[in-house]
């Protein structure tokens, strides 16, 4: 297939991936001819002279495998926001190859030996060249041994067999998800089943209906958490529970999610013990910032007892509000949201649904998200309507610093679809690097539900905040100052990497930019300044029942992967599994269930975060001692703004992240402003 548009580089601006030519019938092959390309390289390096250089070496290892990362980048890309029958045949194929590719490379023994001798004289980099050179060989030699390269031939056969095992075990549980939420729609035949929906999401809904081939009815689809946002809307009691119901069975009984979790967890403690580890919850933190289980649950410890003690008390609240109303039954997990917004309507004269009409998704993001962009770190965007992303709703903004200089391209696919797997994310299509002249290419996914053509869309205040957390993953990925793509952007440890994004969500409320783009869709009018107050107090209210819910999602991964071995887990249900585990931790509250269950928990059975859900925390101490220094008056904002873009944004995984923070900060992380945020202090 000599036509391959992956075969080179694209020839687009920033090597943006030529999408209206990629077919479907272009990825594997090139998924094959990029592994075969990378093994060739790494032949190469192997079979250089006898006494490896930094050059011929680590620099080569970098170089290698520029087709595979096209390929892969651009595949895994739309296999997450666009996915079909044949992408998704695809990704079964292709993930347990890469699994066994990656292995090929991590456990090749000439190769491995060749890092060691380097990291042996590692002192003849020490005080000579680019200190990012000295990091590199050295986080390589961690990778390698991490991977197995220190373990013997059986060893490392079986390691084989459970990386191949897990990856297409991932990819299942993914697929899975996806097909388990489109199902799980709540289909309603009456309209008035819908009362407390707006006009618009009562269009939406019949449109979802037709979609999935009910025409006539009316389609709740639902999001990939528990606690569905509808859930604060709809007035009917009944529905409330059939949607909360429909939301908490994903994945459970039979040949679903729940059976193939426990498997995941079984295949990773097994492989933990060959690696030498007590449990996957201890290999995955020691390449983190948190290091050991230890430090992860000493905080975690901090948290429980009081977040418990927040979220009980504002349940009172709302039992007593539901009997103020004449309501005898009592709160369930389908009544908090409901109630939640009627407290906070009558409490703080803040109507959720009244809001929308001032964060309208054009102005949120241009006069918003970009604005304080431009404020803070001097950049501008501009749309690219002659570039085309992946699917139509894709677009494509070209990046500027503030002295015009090109920065990269971003790219924002907003709205949900059926081929979309749900949550927030971004990804990055090119790294920024210095040695392979790139700059970055980022994508921003969400899941806003789309309006009928010529309707606005019209964003809650929780999108306007994912809007600016996962810009903020953008930043860090367009900010990327690095030689190495081994370091670029947000390749930094996994409790790290969601500083920045939440970091980026302080301009939300920040006068002059809330000023910017909150203004009525239909009469142009700036949200009343007063409202702003009355909304951070209706926030804070809600913050109890927040904590709890995430660190009923926190402590289950953690349960999952403090399994010691995979006999701990014969015959387990994952139900059953799920709550011991919440008992024990202390969050066993019928009426407010984790984040997410097991069955459709992907950050950690399809994803990355497998014992690191908690970094979300852990990184929150980061960020509200950030923000603290921004709001300390000592500089600019501007001035602060190029500070924390050149001290973290720009160095990417070049330095360590926790030293870097430090520096920046001139002291240790700080976890008192966490605790105030989040009403624990005391």
């Amino acid at each position: 297939m000599t036509s391959n548009p992956f075969f080179a580089p694209s020839t687009l601006p920033y090597q943006l991936p030529p999408f209206a030519e990629i077919r479907e019938e272009h990825y594997l092959p090139a998924f094959e001819r990029g592994m075969a390309e990378q093994l060739a390289e790494i032949a190469e390096i192997t079979s250089g002279p006898a006494t490896p250089t930094f050059a011929d070496t680590v620099v080569a290892l970098e170089r290698s495998g520029a087709l595979l990362t096209r390929v892969a980048n651009a595949f895994f890309t739309i296999a997450s926001s666009d996915s079909t029958g044949a992408t998704k045949a695809i990704e079964a194929d292709i993930a347990p190859r890469l699994a066994a590719h990656r292995d090929a490379i991590y456990l090749d023994p000439a190769l491995f030996a060749r890092i060691e001798t380097l990291y042996e004289r590692r002192g003849e980099l020490e005080g000579h060249g680019d200190p990012e050179d000295l990091r590199l060989l050295e986080q390589y030699r961690v990778r390698f041994v991490r991977a197995g390269a220190r373990l013997d031939a059986e060893g490392q056969a079986r390691l084989r067999e459970l990386n191949a095992e897990l990856a297409s075990a991932a990819t299942e549980f993914g697929q899975n998800l996806l097909e388990s939420t489109n199902a799980a729609a709540l289909v309603l035949d009456r309209e008035d089943e819908l009362a407390g929906l707006t006009a618009a999401a009562v269009t939406a809904a019949a449109r979802n209906a037709r979609d999935l081939g009910h025409d006539g009815a009316w389609a709740l689809r639902l999001q990939n958490v528990s606690n569905q946002p509808v859930l604060a809307e709809l007035v009917d009691r009944d529905v409330r529970r059939r949607v909360m119901n429909a939301s908490l069975s994903r994945g459970f009984g039979e040949d679903t999610n729940g059976v193939l979790a426990v498997r995941i967890a079984a295949l990773r403690a097994e492989r933990a013990a060959l690696l030498g580890f007590a449990d996957h919850a201890a290999y995955a933190v020691q390449d983190q910032t948190a290091k050991t289980p230890e430090a992860v649950e000493e905080m975690l410890g901090r948290l429980v007892g009081p977040a418990v003690a927040n979220a009980d008390r504002e349940a009172r609240e709302l039992a007593e509000a539901m009997r103020g109303a004449g309501a005898e039954a009592e709160l369930r997990a389908w009544d908090w949201q409901y109630w939640s917004e009627r407290v906070r309507a009558e409490r703080f004269s803040v109507d959720a649904e009244a809001l929308r009409p001032y964060f309208e998704l054009e102005r949120v993001l241009i006069d918003g998200v970009f604005h304080a962009a431009g404020l803070v770190f001097g950049i501008t965007l501009r749309e690219r309507t002659d570039l085309v992303g992946y699917h139509p709703d894709v677009r494509v903004f070209e990046v500027f610093d503030a002295d015009g200089g090109a920065l990269g391209l971003f790219l924002g696919d907003f709205f949900a679809r059926p081929s979309k797997r749900g949550g927030a994310w971004m990804s990055e299509l090119v790294a920024q690097s210095t040695l392979l002249g790139t700059r970055a290419v980022v994508v921003n996914n969400l899941n806003i539900a789309k309006p009928p053509a010529g309707t606005p869309a019209l964003l809650s205040w929780d999108n306007v905040r994912t809007l600016f957390h996962e810009f903020g993953h953008a930043l860090h990925g367009l900010f990327s100052d690095v030689r190495y793509p081994f370091f670029a952007g947000t390749e930094v440890p996994r409790d790290f990497v969601e500083f920045p994004s939440q970091v980026n969500e302080m301009w939300m409320s920040r006068p002059e930019v809330l000023a910017n783009y909150t203004r009525h869709v239909e009469t142009g009018e700036p949200m009343p300044a007063e409202l702003l107050e009355r909304m951070e107090a209706a926030e804070r209210f809600g913050t109890g029942f927040r904590t709890v819910e995430y660190l009923g999602a926190t402590l289950l991964d953690w349960a999952w992967h403090r399994v010691p071995n995979p006999e701990a887990l014969a015959g387990t249900d994952a139900a059953a599994f799920e709550e011991e585990a919440l008992r024990k931790a202390g969050l066993a509250i019928a009426a407010i269930p984790p984040r997410y269950r097991t069955g459709y928990f992907a950050h950690i059975f399809s994803g990355g975060y497998a014992a690191g859900y908690y970094s979300y925390i852990w990184s929150e101490v980061l960020d509200a001692d950030t923000v603290a220094w921004f709001e300390d008056g000592s500089a600019s904002i501007r001035e602060k703004g190029e500070i924390f873009r050149r001290a973290l944004l720009a160095r990417g995984g070049s330095v360590d992240p926790l030293a870097a923070f430090e520096s920046f900060r001139g002291r240790a992380p700080d976890i008192e402003p966490l605790l105030a945020r989040r009403g624990l202090s005391g």
